[in-house]
Parts: C-alpha cells; sequence; structure tokens
C-alpha cells in the first residue's frame, strides 16, 4: 500500500479517535458537574410529550450523546419508572438535542483546539476542587474533539485527487439510497452519529462531496445511531424493547419522508445557506437540526399512534403497565393524609400479593420461571419506589400522632416486602445453579429443603392475608410457623453437617444447601416482622376508632 494512503488512514482514525474521546470527556464532564439530576430530569419532566421532548433534549446537550439518553430512558422503562408514551417524547428530544454537537463543530476555533486542550488538562492535574476538575474535562473534551477534527479533515483533503473516491461520492449524489445505506453503516461501526456527522462536515467543507450527496448520508447517520438502544433494551423488559423498536421507527419514517421530498430538503438548506452566509460544516449543522426539528414537529402528535403500532409488532403483556400502582390518589395527601395512608397499605398490599406469587414460584427452576421472577421482582421494585415516595409525601405534612405511628409502620413493611422479593428471587438463583451446575446434593437434603420451603410458604401467605383481617389469632399462628421454622432449619443444619461428613453431600453441594435454607429462614423471619408490624397497625386503628365514637373508618 503507497505511503500517502497510509498516512490518510492513520491520520483519519487517529482523529477519530480523539474527536470520539473528546465527545466522551466533554459529556463525562457534563455529566459530573449535573451530578444526579439527569435521571431526574427524565423521571419527573415527561408529565407530557412535549416536555418528554424537552428533557430528552436538556439531557442529551448535558451528555452529548442521543444514544446515552436513551440509554438510560430504557433504562427507566424497564424499571417501571417510566411508560413507553413518555419515553417517545424522550426520544424525539434526544435527536435534536444531538443535533447540537454539529453546531458546535460548525464553530470555527480548530486553531484554538490545543490551547483549550492545554487549559483543561491543567484544570485536571494541578487543581484539586471537584467542580474545576469537571471544567477542566469539559474543555479537555471540548479542545479533544476539535483537534481530532483537524486532524480528521486534514487527511481527507488529499482523498479527492483519488479517482476511486471520486465514483464512491458521484454515486452516492446520483443514488440517494447509497448515501443512507453508508451513512447507517458507517454510525453502526463507530456508534456515534456526532462522529459520522462530524466526518460529513469536513468532506463536505473540502467539497469531497456535494450537498445532494451529503443529505442521504446525514439520513442514514439518524439511522445507524439506533443500534446503541437496540442493544441496550436486548436484555430488558418488553417496554424497554417497544422503546428501542419506537426509536428506529421514529428514525427510519422521518428518513423515508425526507427521501421523497429530497430535492424540496436541498432548497431548504441552499437557500439557509445563501440567506445566512452559513460555512460549510454550518450547512450540514443546520441540515441536521432542521431533519430532527421537523421530525418532531410531523410525529410527535403521533405518538400514540407509533405506541399501538409497536405494540403489534411486538406483542405481550408489559409487566409492569400490569402491576403499576392501582392507589396512591396524590390528592389525598393534601386532602385527607390520613386516607392516603390507607391508599399506600392498600399498595403495599397488592406488593406483598405480588411478592406471594413469586414465593410460589421458586420451588422449582426453567428459564420461563426465572424470566417471570426477574420481571416480577423488578416491577415491586417499582411499586415499593411510589409507595416510599408517597409515604415521604405524607410524612411532610401534619399528621396525629397514631397516624405518624401508622405511617412508619407502613414504611417498615414496605421495605420488608422488597427484601422477601429479593430473597425468593436469590432463591431461585440457587435452584438454577444446582440444575445447570454439577452439584450433587442428597435426596435426603432435597426432601428437607422442601419440608422449610413449605413452612416459609405458608408463614407468608398468612402474613399477607392479614392485609385483609389481621388479629393477634393469626399473627400468634405466623409466630408458631416461624417459630417451628426456625426448629426445623437449626435441626437441618446439624443433620448436613453429618451428611457432609459421610460424603452424602459434596462440599459445593454443601454451601448451596446452607445457602437456601439461610435463606428460607430469613423470609420467615420477614414474615413474622411483618405480621407483627400489622398487629401494631390494628392497635393503632382500635384506639383512633376508640378516640372516635362517630365511627369513621379509615
Amino acid at each position: 500500500m503507497d505511503s500517502s494512503v497510509m498516512e490518510i488512514i492513520f491520520t483519519f482514525i487517529g482523529g477519530l479517535g480523539i474527536f470520539l474521546y473528546g465527545i466522551k470527556q466533554m459529556g463525562d464532564g457534563l455529566q459530573a458537574t449535573a451530578g444526579d439530576r439527569l435521571r431526574s430530569i427524565l423521571n419527573k419532566f415527561t408529565s407530557n410529550p412535549i416536555m418528554g421532548v424537552l428533557a430528552g433534549m436538556i439531557v442529551t446537550i448535558l451528555i452529548q450523546s442521543s444514544s446515552g439518553t436513551t440509554v438510560i430512558t430504557i433504562g427507566l422503562v424497564s424499571a417501571g419508572f417510566m411508560t413507553m408514551r413518555q419515553a417517545i417524547g424522550v426520544v424525539m428530544g434526544a435527536n435534536i438535542g444531538t443535533t447540537v454537537t454539529a453546531f458546535i463543530i460548525g464553530i470555527d476555533i480548530g486553531a484554538y483546539s490545543l490551547p483549550i486542550l492545554a487549559i483543561g488538562a491543567f484544570l485536571i492535574f494541578f487543581i484539586q476542587k471537584r467542580k474545576v476538575k469537571n471544567i477542566g474535562m469539559i474543555l479537555f473534551g471540548f479542545g479533544s474533539l476539535f483537534y481530532g477534527l483537524e486532524l480528521m479533515s486534514g487527511a481527507v483533503k488529499p482523498l479527492a485527487n483519488l479517482d476511486g473516491f471520486k465514483q464512491i461520492m458521484l454515486d452516492m449524489s446520483s443514488n440517494p439510497i447509497y448515501g443512507v445505506i453508508a451513512g447507517t453503516f458507517l454510525t453502526v461501526i463507530i456508534q456515534s452519529s456526532s462522529a459520522t456527522i462530524g466526518i460529513l462536515q469536513g468532506f463536505f467543507a473540502n467539497d469531497l462531496i456535494s450537498l445532494h450527496g451529503a443529505l442521504p448520508v446525514l439520513l442514514g447517520d439518524n439511522i445507524g445511531t439506533t443500534i446503541t438502544a437496540v442493544l441496550a433494551s436486548l436484555a430488558g423488559s418488553l417496554a424497554s424493547k417497544r422503546v428501542a423498536a419506537v426509536h428506529v421507527m421514529f428514525n427510519v419514517i422521518g428518513a423515508a419522508i425526507f427521501l421523497l421530498i429530497l430535492p424540496l430538503y436541498q432548497s431548504v438548506i441552499e437557500w439557509m445557506q445563501g440567506a445566512m452566509h452559513l460555512k460549510p460544516e454550518m450547512v450540514i449543522a443546520f441540515a441536521h437540526g432542521t431533519f430532527n426539528v421537523t421530525n418532531t414537529l410531523i410525529q410527535l402528535p403521533f405518538i400514540f399512534v407509533l405506541a399501538w403500532i409497536v405494540t403489534k409488532i411486538i406483542p405481550g403483556e408489559d409487566i409492569n403497565e400490569k402491576y403499576k400502582p392501582r392507589h396512591l390518589d396524590k390528592n389525598l395527601i393534601n386532602r385527607a393524609p390520613n386516607i392516603a395512608l390507607q391508599e399506600a397499605q392498600d399498595e403495599i398490599q397488592n406488593i406483598g400479593r405480588m411478592t406471594l406469587s413469586m414465593l410460589q414460584k421458586v420451588n422449582h427452576y426453567d428459564e420461563k420461571t426465572e424470566k417471570d421472577i426477574v420481571q416480577k421482582h423488578a416491577a415491586i421494585d417499582n411499586m415499593y419506589d411510589n409507595v416510599r415516595q408517597y409515604l415521604t409525601k405524607i410524612s411532610e405534612k401534619k399528621l396525629s400522632q397514631d397516624d405518624a405511628e401508622r405511617m412508619s409502620v407502613l414504611f417498615d413493611v414496605n421495605r420488608t416486602m422488597l427484601k422477601v422479593a429479593g430473597l425468593s428471587e436469590a432463591y431461585l438463583l440457587d435452584l438454577k445453579k444446582k440444575e445447570t451446575d454439577p452439584i450433587k446434593i442428597s435426596d435426603k437434603a432435597e426432601q428437607s429443603i422442601e419440608k422449610l420451603y413449605n413452612h416459609v410458604n405458608m408463614s407468608f401467605e398468612k402474613t399477607v392475608e392479614m392485609f385483609n383481617v389481621y388479629d393477634r389469632v393469626k399473627r400468634d399462628e405466623i409466630v408458631k410457623i416461624s417459630n417451628d421454622s426456625y426448629k426445623l432449619e437449626h435441626d437441618l443444619r446439624k443433620k448436613h453437617i453429618k451428611r457432609l461428613s459421610s460424603g452424602e453431600c459434596s462440599p459445593e453441594g454443601g454451601l448451596l444447601y446452607l445457602d437456601m435454607i439461610a435463606i428460607l429462614e430469613r423470609i420467615g423471619y420477614h414474615s413474622r416482622n411483618i405480621s407483627e408490624s400489622m398487629v401494631d397497625i390494628d392497635e393503632i386503628e382500635l384506639e383512633e376508632h376508640a378516640e372516635n365514637p362517630i365511627g369513621w373508618s379509615y
């Protein structure tokens, strides 16, 4: 290979590496400056599609990555903190937010990239204050971004003299589909639409590609960026897969619309170029911004249609939607906090029922059961967080002493339910290990585990029933089962040590067995605690009733 070609390739990929690192450093610095507010912005400011678009824009501008925003959104949807319809607005906003990078690139400060980089490095290495270091990261990333662009731009200039490269550019100009494919493929490889748009800006600035050829590549860049969301959703919930699918649909539909009106699109950009005297890099930035803003304006009114289509393409029941909070009326917090406490208690009862359904399924392992248990645990985690936030808001109101005590008990019960859900999943994972790994556990040990499991399952079932009728008799039954379980667990440990000594169980099997009975013992312990807490609530309500002869029911 000719040495000049090698120099072009090495300089280009080196510049690309510095450019990508610059984007990451700038994004990390902005993210560190913003702190935990990014998730909060996405979580709180998505009450309607327009707010979702704004939230998506803000977060993407802060982290300099539309893919990053989409991945965070998918995580929130998968955990049940955001609905799919809310997420669609965020995805649209992320597409607009990512255009800011192209506008930054369009500013001609390449000559100052190294001094900016040096200032950033000085702040990072010689200043101890965390906030100043974060600013240093932003400046270092900013300088690296422009220095990388300078290297790439310088590297591609000689390509104008290569006949093969000229022919490729002519083909893309004559057939827009080639341009879309090229843009998509390049972005999938690099995993950054900002980088591929930056490369396109360099090509256009050096007259290596015409505007007619550049616009389809730009559309392809926007399609290619969706691959990150698709990969992030593969291990997520059904809802997260739907969000990724909507992201693909949104960008593909937009690209198709703009391909159909490509002559008009080109005319608008050329008019902008002449009217505002735009430099070549800024022309591509405006083309990128025009596409994403217009695409959002076109499709924003059809969010519900997109959501409906994707549920048909990816059918199934979304567990977070199925088990979302059914009570927790926020209006009651201000108007009647004592009734709001009952709402919270009813929601905790739902958590209890769902946790019981988990526990009743974990005595045997298969892949379908594991998937169901993992999804239910995620849904319970979401429900727990909703109840916790609801109770926290109630605690800010003026409460009677009895209501304050009742609220404290509900906080404890809510947290304990989540612990039982986590232990149930841990028990299933131990069963999975026993089934999939060649671990030897004796038949007697298997029977012992089954016996203890039945005790614990019965105890927790009675505990959940106490939400309907909680009295001391039922509590005493649970205490008796709990005591029996404790004695049984103690006896099982002693017998198991004998089996280990005789070689009936392998050492690996012995450790697994002890872990499983320890998990069951903890579930039994939590069942007893919840039952005692429910009796405390009953006694608090009896006191309230005695003080309230009208018989007002909460």
